[in-house]
């Protein structure tokens, strides 16, 4: 029989890795994500493959967010050399990414290491280096949406639109299991209908076991409509303040999100702030791809920044300056006030934000503006949850600024969107909830109970036959 053993982003957030054992004598890897937030999420990323690295015969990857495919270089460099299936949108996002990711390791590491030699403790070593992610971007092998894929052991690989970010697929994979066929449907993160240039998730109807993400389980988000005027006002009262607004911003999807919301707001001309800055190297080149990709996404949404912009795109958003290098980042807090600062980290566990942070959370006239999923341990989730103090680069700084979250941007799926998906499955497979806290998988699983559908929550480490 074949097999599937959680590996990750089970009963969490982070982490996605499952392990396929087809009849026993193929090893298949579904996603190989990183682990983020606090020291338990470092301490599961340095833990080694082992010998899982020679014995894959092949990995497959939902989309490129590196909480799905940020260890593939580490994978890479303790030995794996097969095919790394993505789409074509997947494959050009790893290779911003994942640079990125070791260029910023690097640095890091070399940060800790100055006290670490100070302090008499040995030194550390990163995850990988640029040479990993160049062999790793090597081995990727793009396919279109709807393409079938041989597979090791006889397998059979499809990917379809997930609506989530640039490239995301949902997985469905065919499987010989003991003599028959197994069908085996993996959402990967489903895209929230409501978002921006992104397309709708396809619905799929026949699989023998499901595994579906669960993020947001436990509720549904705001009226996108709510959220945008919302997201107008604290603009506005900035503005009257003179004080900056800081929104940290993941590099790939909502980075894209909130700078196309920010040009309808401008050519309607309800954008007082006169400079918008995009202060991430990551997020720049994403947006780049964005715009090189722009046949991929939405078409509705692409034709109203067309109209709005009179069909001139490098008029988008006029007053956006993109600050690629370290100095003219410094400068922004040097030199201007009341003006939007978008930069990484997306849960604001390192990146630009940070040094943003050290200089306006203390201020009263700053807006913190929150728009996506902080998980726990980071600082996002600090400020979140409303922390008086936090402790930055460090400075304990004392929090006045005014801190917003705005839900109604979020690229997930919210419980409703997740039940309806769930729903569109005509032969009662057996569901498996992951990538959620547990009490948003409790919730969910409780919802598609109400609505006739049984679900699972597996724990790291469980073995399931197909």
């Amino acid at each position: 029989m074949s097999t599937l053993t959680f590996l990750g982003a089970a009963e969490e957030v982070t982490g996605s890795r499952y392990l396929l054992e087809v009849d026993s004598s193929h090893k298949l890897l579904l996603e190989c994500g990183l682990h983020q937030g606090g020291n338990d999420a470092n301490e599961a990323n340095v833990t080694p493959f082992g010998k899982l690295a020679y014995e894959l015969k092949a990995v497959v990857l939902s989309h490129g967010h590196l909480d799905h495919a940020g260890l593939l270089p580490k994978l890479v460099g303790e030995g794996y050399s097969g095919p790394i299936h993505c789409t074509r949108g997947t494959r050009d996002l790893l290779a911003i990414m994942l640079r990125d990711a070791a260029f910023v390791m690097a640095k890091d590491i070399e940060w800790e290491n100055k006290w670490r030699r100070k302090a008499g403790k040995p030194v550390i070593e990163p995850l990988y280096g640029l040479d990993d992610v160049d062999q790793t971007l090597g081995l990727c092998q793009s396919h279109p949406y709807g393409q079938p894929i041989d597979l090791p052991g006889g397998g059979l690989l499809i990917f379809h639109e997930a609506g989530h970010i640039l490239g995301s697929a949902i997985v469905e994979l065919t499987i010989p299991s003991g003599g028959q066929t197994k069908r085996l449907v993996f959402s990967g993160d489903l895209g929230n209908p409501s978002s921006v240039l992104m397309k709708d998730a396809v619905k799929l109807h026949e699989s023998d076991l499901v595994l579906m993400e669960s993020t947001y389980g436990d509720r549904d988000h705001r009226l996108l409509g709510e959220t945008l005027e919302e997201f107008a006002q604290i603009l506005e009262d900035a503005h009257a303040d003179g004080g900056n607004v800081l929104i940290p911003a993941f590099a790939v999807g909502r980075t894209q999100e909130i700078l196309y919301h920010l040009s309808v707001l401008y050519h309607e001309g309800r954008l007082r702030q006169q400079l918008v800055f995009l202060d991430s190297p990551m997020a720049i080149k994403v947006t780049e791809l964005y715009h090189r990709a722009r046949k991929a996404l939405d078409s509705e949404d692409i034709k109203v920044l067309n109209i709005a912009a009179s069909g001139d795109t490098s008029h988008y958003l006029p007053i956006l300056r993109m600050t690629r290098t370290v100095e003219e980042s410094m400068a922004i807090n040097r030199i201007y006030g009341g003006a939007i600062i978008i930069a990484g980290a997306g849960m604001c566990n390192g990146g630009r934000i940070l040094h943003h942070f050290r200089y306006n959370l203390e201020k009263s006239s700053t807006r913190l503006i929150i728009v996506g999923f902080q998980a726990a341990g980071t600082l996002g989730r600090q400020l979140v949850d409303g922390a008086a103090k936090v402790r930055v680069l460090g400075h304990e700084l004392t929090i006045r600024a005014k801190v917003h979250t705005l839900g109604g941007f979020s690229a997930h799926a919210g419980q409703s969107q997740l039940i309806g998906w769930a729903g569109a499955f005509r032969n009662c497979p057996r569901f498996y909830l992951v990538h959620s806290e547990p009490g948003a998988q409790q919730a969910l699983k409780a919802a598609l109970a109400e609505n006739g559908i049984q679900a699972e929550i597996p724990a790291y480490g469980d073995r399931i036959e197909l």
